[in-house]
């Protein structure tokens, strides 16, 4: 399957909900690899986790459907 930056993706095997940063070869091992971003809840933060995946092991997340803006309305 084919991935690119700003794709939602899971991991085949469970865990959080990732965004892809950027696809490419992973130079120490020459393989194709997929750089995630996700985030974790670190006591009252949330912190920004980074990671790269073989392309294998991750499948698309479905889209999430945001709520339309309404005009003066920010979050």
């Amino acid at each position: 399957m084919n991935f690119g930056p700003g794709d939602m993706v899971f991991l085949k095997s469970g865990g959080p909900r990732m965004t892809v940063e950027s696809v490419g070869e992973v130079h120490m091992t020459g393989e194709a690899g997929v750089w995630c971003v996700w985030f974790e809840q670190a006591g009252s933060k949330q912190v920004a986790k980074r990671e790269v995946f073989a392309p294998v092991t991750l499948k698309r997340a479905e889209e999430r459907k945001q709520p339309a803006r309404t005009a003066g309305s920010y979050f």
